[in-house]
């Protein structure tokens, strides 16, 4: 399981890299991260073990963000390994505002699928704030399980 870490490591140091080579100025790496692993047997004694791990770079003058992905999976019997496959990418998701000004971005992913997930996996929050206004707007988005997901934000109200 230590050759799992290690290669989730550096999947996830050139996620880093690869935000702060876009753009330093315009792009930010969420700083809420997750990583979620299971584990399964199969016939013949092997081990399969599965990682994913999600992370978001956000554009602080436009607040549109990408949602990147990265999966490892690895196989072995009781003596090696015998398959380590990866997996991965960025999506471009649409804007949370409508105007250009300076914004702060957080997200985080949901627990992973049991008994109490009714949708199954795939859904997320985001939370974008306005720098120079006292302005918050939080988005859920799931998926439907007909194949498209179901986003709706709700601007918060200050008292």
């Amino acid at each position: 399981m230590n050759l799992v870490m290690k290669i989730g490591f550096g999947v996830a140091l050139s996620f880093m890299t690869l935000a702060q080579a876009a753009a330093a100025d315009e792009f930010k790496l969420s700083n809420n991260q997750r990583i979620s692993c299971s584990r399964g047997l199969s016939a013949g004694k092997l081990n399969t073990a599965t990682c994913k791990s999600y992370a978001y770079v956000f554009n602080v003058k436009t607040s549109e963000y990408f949602r990147c992905q990265v999966t490892l999976a690895l196989t072995r019997d009781n003596k090696e390994v015998i398959n380590v496959q990866t997996d991965g990418g960025c999506t471009k998701k649409p804007r949370i505002f409508e105007a250009d000004s300076n914004y702060s971005f957080d997200a985080t992913e949901t627990e992973p699928p049991n008994t109490n997930s009714f949708f199954g996996p795939g859904g997320y929050s985001v939370w974008a704030s306005d720098n120079n206004a006292l302005k918050v707007r939080g988005c859920i988005i799931i998926s439907s399980g007909l194949g498209s997901d179901i986003s709706k934000c709700l601007d918060m109200s200050f008292q």
